[in-house]
């Protein structure tokens, strides 16, 4: 199947509100299991930086993100793709991360959302825009080189490019289709990090006792990092997705006249659609 066509109608509202507030930091929520019996599920919240919608087009990546690419021959993907998924990045080692891949409805881990679970982010646009918006799906990670990820990997791929569409006068024949790679979008996610964000990756894991000495030698902090292949960097660094299947917008702009309105996703044949309504706010 190809991609779909048709960019989400909520689409161009969020992208308003985000260039007029200048406020790319937002919350995501994730789900934690305990460990005791019954597993409790427990809920988990951060501050994370949007990124963009996948994937991120060489436009909006710094001069010194492109000059690195190019210089270590790697290059940049031809803008031939668009979607309404929303990317973060992540260290491996975060906690989020076990939270969206370690507890599925799919026991074995085998069906189109394997490696997925459900997450919801919070969207709070002050400036000049008073709205919020909250985005509820699935969360995936991409990134990962390792061998027993590779079917894992591959499945999230396929069930990501079922929310991915043509760029507009993009020809499905034509060369630049064939040279885009999903290895090269995930380095283009690194590329455009500082080299002091991109050394973050080699600090020791997170969230551990700074008496614990660090299971890598190489694991320290205040690194940088050029080589944009740096393998101990490249092993922790994960793209993070969330697929929606629904997207809500409580507009406060008007204190007299609150609007909300809920879009959700329903997959058909052709990709899938989404159904508008209005809302009591």
């Amino acid at each position: 199947m190809f991609p779909q066509s048709a960019a989400a109608p909520w689409r161009a509202l969020f992208l308003s509100g985000l260039e007029k507030s200048s406020a790319s930091p937002f919350t995501l929520s994730t789900i934690a299991h305990g460990t005791g019996s019954p597993k409790l599920a427990v809920p988990r919240a951060r501050t994370v930086e949007f990124r963009g919608f996948f994937p991120k087009p060489a436009s909006s990546l710094h001069p010194s993100a492109i000059d690195a690419l190019k210089a270590q021959n790697i290059g940049l993907n031809p803008e031939v793709y668009e979607s309404d998924v929303f990317s973060i990045t992540t260290d491996v080692r975060m906690g989020k991360v076990g939270q969206i891949g370690g507890s599925t409805s799919d026991e074995g881990g085998t069906g189109d959302r394997a490696g997925e679970e459900a997450v919801e982010a919070v969207f709070w646009f002050e400036k000049g825009v008073k709205t919020q918006w909250r985005v509820r799906g699935r969360g995936v990670t991409i990134g990962s080189a390792k061998e027993e990820d590779k079917e894992r990997e591959r499945r999230v791929r396929e069930r990501i490019f079922k929310r991915m569409r043509l760029c507009d006068g993009v020809d499905k024949d034509s060369k630049e289709m064939k040279e885009w790679e999903w290895e090269r979008q995930v380095t283009t996610y690194f590329a455009s990090h500082t080299p002091a964000m991109r050394g973050s990756y080699k600090n020791p894991t997170p969230g551990t006792p700074r008496s614990q000495t660090p299971s890598n030698p190489e694991w320290r902090l205040n690194q940088k990092v050029e080589d944009l292949r740096d393998p101990v960097a490249r092993e922790n660094f994960r793209v993070l997705l969330i697929l929606p299947d629904e997207v809500e917008r409580l507009d406060l702009s008007n204190p007299e006249d609150v609007r909300r309105t809920n879009w959700a996703f329903v997959e058909d044949g052709d990709g899938g659609k989404w159904q508008e309504t209005e809302l009591w706010p």
